[in-house]
């Protein structure tokens, strides 16, 4: 190996022809190599792309296929919307309606109903509201006909109810969608609804005689006002007139 003895500061001549020799003895043999380039970066991106392409529409595929009614309940889980709740209505103690209340909450097969049964005091009585809920619907959509869970919510109400002598009031509701170019409107629908749970307390227990009024109300008196097309303003209610 040639050794090179460089002083500091030195320039001129000797000092190129040094460096040069130097130089060529370490890269002889060698070629400049431009760096390499990334030329599969392009295809990861472009990977990326389609998958999320494929995800949207498989999403929308699947949204295709869920009813309006699954839609809003879907819509009201997002925006955090709770169960419906009544607020109760400031009257002066009675001691039917406690009697009746603490029945209905001890009955079998509305005490474990959850959401789905819903106990009002009011100016005129008691007011049960039995609602369609995802986990228990009380209605097919479109249907005047409970459902078998409706079916058992209704006639444990008419058994309870069939322990007093008060009459009663039957309303039947529905949501706020309704079947496009159909002559059968929410009126028809509430209306049998309103039906189908009087021949159900009936068959319960329920004195004909006790029954004052059966009222198809359509969607005119949401239980969640806000949410008109909610499912659970599908519901039966049954106000008990204690006040009597």
């Amino acid at each position: 190996m040639a050794c090179y003895e460089l002083h500091i500061g030195s320039e001129g001549p000797d000092f190129e022809r040094m460096a040069t020799a130097t130089h060529s003895r370490r890269y002889a043999g060698r070629m400049p190599v431009a760096p390499a380039r990334k030329t599969g970066t392009w295809k990861m991106a472009y990977a990326d792309f389609l998958t999320a392409l494929m995800a949207f529409f498989l999403i929308m595929w699947l949204i295709s296929g869920v009813s309006a009614d699954d839609r809003a309940e879907i819509a009201a889980t997002f925006h955090h919307k709770a169960a419906p709740t009544v607020t109760m209505t400031a009257v002066l103690p009675n001691s039917t309606a406690s009697q009746l209340i603490s029945t209905l909450k001890a009955k079998s097969g509305l005490a474990d109903a959850g959401d789905s049964v819903i106990l009002t005091r009011e100016a005129d009585g008691v007011r049960i509201d039995l609602v369609d809920s995802a986990r228990r619907p009380l209605f097919d959509s479109g249907s005047g006909a409970f459902t078998q869970d409706g079916l058992a919510l209704a006639t444990a109400a008419g058994q309870a109810l069939s322990h007093f002598s008060q009459g009663v009031s039957i309303e039947g509701h529905t949501d706020a969608f309704s079947a496009a170019g159909s002559a059968y409107s929410n009126w028809e629908l509430s209306a049998d609804r309103a039906n189908e749970a009087r021949r159900a307390l009936i068959t319960a227990g329920l004195a004909p005689s006790r029954i004052r009024a059966v009222t198809g109300l359509a969607d005119t008196h949401p239980l969640d006002a806000g949410q008109p097309h909610l499912s659970a303003n599908r519901r039966v209610s049954i106000l008990v007139h204690t006040n009597d």
